[in-house]
């Protein structure tokens, strides 16, 4: 996810009043020698070698009655709370396969959480009976058996870039708010900060460790990887962006960039940056026009169009336009950049210049700071004591290919300037292209690799008596700004489609998709076939399924 911790301006008001908001929901097992890092790195394989092992988590089970079932049922989304016959907490691959085994054995639906960041209730489905927690499992290591890092489902992508920069100096273009879990992420197709300049997280995944259901019942534990000649390739595939809770139970990945030789973790992974430079432009409200505000928007994407082609000098540089609803009182413009690149600071001046062209807009803060860039990744952008009253939340999102029409750009204006808002309201447009688009469509399960922009569209409140005016303002802003191709980003000129790490079950439902044209189009295009056959062959009992789930051939 491409979360923004503005950790140097929190708390902060500009000086035209308006608060800076500190809620913005996305600004703000292998084979031989494993090196796991936990309080301390492992500086080589043979002191990893000599050291005790940690004790083995679990499994335990909690039932309802139990003091920690309510500490345990709800996932980051509080729309959503399930109410399963038990939470079922596994420590190890083995014990995923015994849970998995007792669920198929009973007849019950199981679901699979790691770090508990779905954005639908996917997870928390009335008809869940088994809720499958993986967060202890959290190791991140080197193995050098597989010449690649091992990382868990349940380590946090801030554990996972604390090791990795600890351990080797290395890193994985990932997404920015730190309490995500590997688990979804990755499979999902995971990306951030670095991914203009390094590809998405799936583009470095070398293999998966996956507990599968055979026809038969019969449960047990596959490892695919990319290798051309490995029978189980097919596997290994639809984890690099067919989204989690489809075809099986992750409970290893393995990543090793593609082209990198010999046996130095450091040189397996991307060079992770020694500092960030991270600058951040405000204006408030009380000064835009439609003008203005549509100005900033079309800049931003026509920024994106120009410099977002795989090999640009600009790929190193990272871009987030956060309009708030009027109501919220700001318009934020994010520019980060490692700040070692050459003329990183230069190419953040004409980044702003670009994004501000023809526009009489006078900032009420403009700040740049240099960071180190692990306090920049794992600095905890939310979890103040305030925000745990603030987390129902509904969020949507589309592809963009090009900047927004004029239609849509009103739409957007229209919206964000209604009365119907509310101040946690609003959208974000975030960088994407780069090196992604090095990658063709069917090498990984995603499709949408000549795209420069994603559009996030949602609303954040605290009380479950205002669900249906949240729910109602964000769903016509979506279908207004989609209007022309029935309410959903269509894939043509402009749009491509959505991201099912951002999942919508509108996307799913006619009421509000009239486009014709099916959820799983939207978000995987040419690639839904395969994605099926791969479903056919290694979940033939469709014992992983959910509301936007891969569905069975025929």
């Amino acid at each position: 996810m491409p979360e923004v911790s503005l950790s140097s301006i929190e708390n902060r008001n500009t000086p035209g009043g308006a608060a800076v908001s500190r809620r913005g929901l996305l600004a703000g097992a292998g084979a031989a020698a494993v090196t796991v890092l936990g309080t301390e790195a492992a500086a080589t394989r043979d002191a990893a070698a000599a050291a005790p092992e940690a004790a083995e988590f679990g499994p335990v089970t909690v039932r309802p009655g139990d003091l920690r079932y309510d500490n345990l049922l709800r996932g980051n989304n509080f729309r959503f709370a399930g109410r399963p016959d038990e939470i079922r907490v596994a420590g190890s691959a083995d014990q995923v396969v015994r849970a998995v085994s007792d669920a198929v054995r009973s007849g019950r639906r199981v679901a699979v959480r790691s770090g508990g960041h779905c954005f639908e209730n996917l997870t928390a489905d009335p008809a869940v009976k088994m809720l499958l927690d993986l967060s202890p499992m959290n190791a991140v290591g080197y193995d050098a058996g597989r010449r690649a890092f091992a990382v868990q489902p349940g380590a946090t992508l801030g554990q996972v870039y604390r090791a990795l920069l600890t351990g080797w100096g290395v890193t994985i273009p990932a997404g920015s708010c730190p309490e995500v879990g590997a688990g979804g992420h990755f499979s999902g197709g995971g990306y951030g900060a670095l991914s203009r300049r390094y590809g998405s997280v799936v583009d470095h995944l070398y293999g998966v460790e996956v507990v599968v259901v055979d026809r038969d019942g019969t449960v047990r534990t596959v490892v695919a990887t990319r290798e051309p000649d490995d029978p189980h390739r097919d596997l290994w595939w639809a984890h690099t962006g067919g989204g989690g809770g489809n075809f099986g139970v992750v409970t290893r990945y393995w990543l090793r960039s593609p082209g990198a030789t010999g046996t130095d973790p450091s040189r397996l992974l991307p060079a992770a940056p020694a500092r960030m430079v991270q600058r951040a432009v405000f204006w408030s409200w009380e000064h835009l026009t439609e003008q203005s505000l549509t100005g900033l928007l079309r800049n931003f994407g026509t920024w994106h169009e120009r410099n977002s082609a795989p090999g640009s000098p600009y790929a190193g540089l990272y871009g987030i336009l956060q309009p708030s609803h009027r109501a919220g009182g700001t318009v934020m413009l994010i520019a980060q950049i490692d700040a070692d690149l050459p003329n990183a600071d230069g190419m953040v001046t004409e980044f702003v210049s670009a994004v501000t062209a023809g526009l009489d807009l006078t900032p009420t803060l403009d700040i740049q700071r240099t960071m180190p860039w692990l306090h920049r990744m794992t600095w905890p952008g939310s979890g103040e004591p305030g925000d745990v009253l603030v987390r129902r939340y509904k969020i949507k999102a589309g592809y963009l290919r090009r900047s927004f029409t004029e239609t849509q750009l009103a739409a957007i204006y229209r919206h964000l300037t209604n009365s119907t808002g509310g101040p946690d309201a609003g959208m974000l447009l975030v960088g994407y292209g780069g090196q992604v688009g090095a990658v063709a469509p069917e090498a990984t399960a995603i499709a949408q690799r000549d795209v420069v922009l994603k559009a996030v569209y949602q609303t954040i409140w605290a009380d479950e008596q205002d669900d249906a005016a949240n729910l109602a303002w964000v769903r016509d802003f979506y279908r207004d700004v989609y209007a022309d191709t029935g309410g959903v980003p269509v894939p043509g000129a402009v749009s491509d489609g959505s991201y099912i790490n951002y999942a919508d079950a509108d996307l799913a439902d006619p009421a509000w998709n009239t486009s014709g044209v099916p959820a799983h189009r939207l978000y995987y295009k040419d690639n839904y076939p395969r994605l099926q056959q791969v479903k056919a062959r290694w979940d033939p009992r469709n014992v992983f399924r959910h509301a936007l789930s891969v569905e069975p051939p025929g």
